[in-house]
């Protein structure tokens, strides 16, 4: 599926490109030769009527000046970093709502901008990254998870709100490492979340679980009750941090290779939104800036 904004910067990128490139070898010297011509067979120009005949149209010197400006953005979004807004909890406390990220395009390989085909490859998920992709459901949206389960994986979830891992070749599910926990300052509908350090592989990082929230398989894919994922060839299971407060791969399967948009490599700003009941600001308008949250991401 194409995505509607990239067509239309490449269409914007090619067109100017055109208009830039035939101002330069065709039309600016077909007129520099006309001038050249009445200069000629006159006795010569004086320069305000000189530089009237040589100026541009409007619509050559608008191209010629956003061309490079906007093939310096095609080629920086499309093929090395876009920034992305995280618009829900369902990363916390990893990602807060507020933060805007950092997306490595060309970590999982090189596609056309539109098209989303791989034109070179470039290496492949790890456990514990957190990827951006387009949600397989509807590819029209950017979902954010974090990578628990790679191909030739199997991926438990028990009662107990635990991990288990087994890797291609091993004969037993493996839970993963948790400790470390206590209560964290984050709370949903006024139910304080427990956080906990999880390790996946060499990647550890901070999880939440909700005490309160019952443990239920009756809305896992592909079918209700299973608990268990086998990750097939070219695919991804992927969850969120906020284990009880996230639509992931228990809920909707897994992420094709494909639908990979890039690796989340750190926050360039944060913005902070909480406000007061009697606050008359827009809920969009941020309240303040958390310069602590800027930098890279576990």
């Amino acid at each position: 599926m194409a995505n509607t904004f990239s067509l239309i910067l490449v269409i914007a990128t090619l067109v100017t490109g055109i208009v830039w490139a035939l101002e330069k070898w065709v039309w600016g010297k077909k007129r520099l030769a006309e001038v050249e011509e009445i200069e000629a067979q006159t006795t010569g120009l004086d320069q305000e009527t000189k530089t009237k005949l040589l100026a541009q149209p409007w619509w050559i010197e608008n191209s010629v000046s956003i061309f490079p400006v906007i093939g310096f953005v095609l080629v920086l979004r499309s093929f090395l970093y876009e920034p992305f807004q995280i618009p829900s909890g369902s990363m916390m406390p990893t990602l807060l709502v507020g933060d805007f990220i950092v997306v490595e395009k060309f970590t999982y390989g090189i596609k056309d901008p539109v098209w989303r085909n791989q034109l070179v490859e470039m290496g492949k998920p790890e456990r514990g990254d957190i990827v951006v992709f387009k949600y397989p459901k509807q590819e029209n949206i950017d979902y954010i998870k974090r990578v628990i389960g790679v191909p030739g994986d199997t991926v438990g979830y028990n009662a107990r709100k635990e991990l288990c891992l087994k890797k291609a070749g091993e004969t037993t599910c493996n839970p993963l490492e948790l400790n470390n926990v206590k209560e964290s300052p984050y709370s949903l509908n006024g139910v304080p979340l427990a956080q906990l350090d999880e390790k996946i592989d060499d990647n550890q990082h901070q999880i939440l679980i909700n005490p309160l929230r019952r443990y239920s398989t009756s809305d896992y894919y592909p079918r209700a009750g299973t608990n268990q994922w086998v990750v097939p060839e070219g695919q991804y299971f992927v969850m969120g941090d906020n284990r009880d407060h996230s639509a992931d791969s228990r809920y909707w399967g897994f992420v094709p290779e494909a639908n990979l948009v890039g690796k989340a490599t750190g926050i360039w700003i944060s913005f902070e939104f909480e406000r007061g009941g009697d606050s008359i600001l827009p809920s969009w308008i941020p309240t303040g800036v958390r310069f602590s949250r800027i930098g890279g991401i576990d």
